[in-house]
């Protein structure tokens, strides 16, 4: 078990709004040199054994673990691949071919020379003859660059947690004594009736949480009750089961991206749950004020809460894997689509980015106090939405590039974001309000 504690491992990234203002956030030179010798590795296959930069510091790894500013670009300091190397290498080559004179061999701005000989012009003639790839068959990652508030769901009550479907464009808002449920008209309208009310058995009973499944077909929710109920959503909503859960309150909730493990956060332990079969598999204890959150990413899951501590444990022998200690409060886990990425909210309104098997921590800073912080990462996984108290930011993924920022009247509760990226979702103190995502 390896438990991580020290606040200054985590590198600072900046959030901003002009992709020129990336030019002027220094670099750190731990990263740099993490970048340069991951490349001197790389290259070393074809190139013989690298050797150290002038001017380099040795001790890089030390240097990383230094709290420092890094660009938006470096998110990930180990993201240069095979495919970024060589496709670097073939720039330079074909520079070679344009500048003769200037021609300097590959790998050597890393500090190493490369013994390889050039291409032979058989092989440049074969490349030149691959025609280009056509830019509309390019397939790219679009980013929202404004929303649109097009519609208001009137609730009536707090909106403590809702979901939005992809598929039927259906919106589940969720809060005292009942659900409910709007179609697609109901998106584009500001005093629309509700499709469906699905009033809960017991009529105190307030759903703080709820999360669709992969396959939107069905709803699991849970709060000031001791069951999870497990809705299904097609053709016509109903109870399909009622899970006896062991807590008074359930705070979060988290489903496996297969739909098999759901994970329900309560004080002190958090409950395992076999959906397919409705089968409580396990009580997993965890510390009493660190337990407000719940995520799974893969074979991990992470809880966190009052206590500022950040805690992995592994889904198969319930073990404890690390530990981070992050000072602030937590008050919302999600991941990336990838799986590879976690997100963490912050009391302090700051943004933490780890990375879920690898050594890689960063920090956004923004330094606000806040009651409410909820994170929201679109499928596409391009962006994410992090909503403080009533603003709603949305944020390019890596580079942390503001799209664009609304301010609301009251406190935003709860957020989610269609899985075809086409609406965002934010609920308050009676209604929620829907916005649509322009490209």
């Amino acid at each position: 078990m390896s438990e991580e504690k020290e606040e200054a491992s985590f590198s600072i990234l900046t959030i901003y709004d002009e992709p020129e203002k990336r030019k002027n956030v220094p670099e750190s030179p731990g990263i740099s040199s993490k970048h340069e010798n991951h490349a001197q590795s790389q290259l070393g296959e074809a190139c013989g054994p690298p050797q150290q930069l002038p001017g380099s510091p040795r001790q890089h790894d030390l240097a990383y673990q230094e709290t420092s500013c890094v660009s938006p670009r470096q998110w990930a300091p180990q993201a240069l691949d095979r495919s970024e190397l060589q496709a670097t290498q073939l720039s330079e080559a074909e520079s070679e071919e344009a500048e003769p004179g200037l021609s300097s061999p590959p790998g050597s701005e890393f500090g190493q020379p490369c013994p390889s000989p050039r291409p032979s012009e058989e092989v440049w003639s074969f490349l030149r003859a691959i025609p280009p790839v056509p830019d509309e068959a390019v397939v790219r990652q679009m980013t929202p660059h404004k929303s649109w508030k097009v519609g208001k769901l009137r609730h009536g009550k707090k909106v403590y947690s809702l979901a939005i479907s992809s598929s039927t464009h259906h919106v589940y808002t969720c809060g005292h004594g009942y659900i409910r449920v709007w179609d697609e008209s109901a998106l584009h309208a500001w005093d629309h009736a509700p499709q469906a009310q699905l009033n809960l058995q017991d009529r105190q009973n307030c759903v703080l949480t709820c999360k669709l499944s992969p396959d939107e077909r069905s709803l699991v929710t849970g709060g000031l009750s001791q069951t999870l109920t497990l809705w299904d959503l097609a053709p016509t909503p109903r109870v399909r089961a009622q899970l006896a859960s062991t807590g008074p309150m359930c705070y979060s909730l988290a489903v496996s991206s297969n739909a098999q493990i759901c994970l329900a956060c309560f004080k002190g332990f958090v409950e395992i749950w076999d959906l397919q079969n409705q089968i409580l598999i396990r009580k997993h204890e965890v510390p009493i004020y660190g337990s407000r959150c719940v995520d799974i990413a893969g074979n991990k899951f992470w809880t966190g809460g009052e206590d500022t501590r950040l805690y992995s444990w592994d889904l198969r022998n319930y073990q404890r894997l690390q530990q981070h200690d992050l000072q602030h409060e937590i008050l919302s886990i999600t991941h990336d689509p990838s799986e590879e990425w976690l997100l963490v909210g912050l009391r302090m309104s700051d943004v933490v980015i780890l990375h879920t098997h690898r050594r890689e921590k960063f920090k956004a800073v923004l330094q606000k106090y806040v009651y409410h912080h909820n994170l929201k990462f679109a499928s596409c996984g391009s962006y994410f939405v992090s909503t403080l108290d009533e603003s709603i930011r949305c944020l390019a993924a890596p580079s942390l590039q503001r799209l664009f920022q609304v301010e609301e009247s009251t406190d935003i509760l709860c957020c989610d974001v269609s899985s075809d990226n086409q609406y965002l979702v934010t609920g308050s103190k009676n209604s929620a309000t829907v916005y649509q995502l322009l490209y």
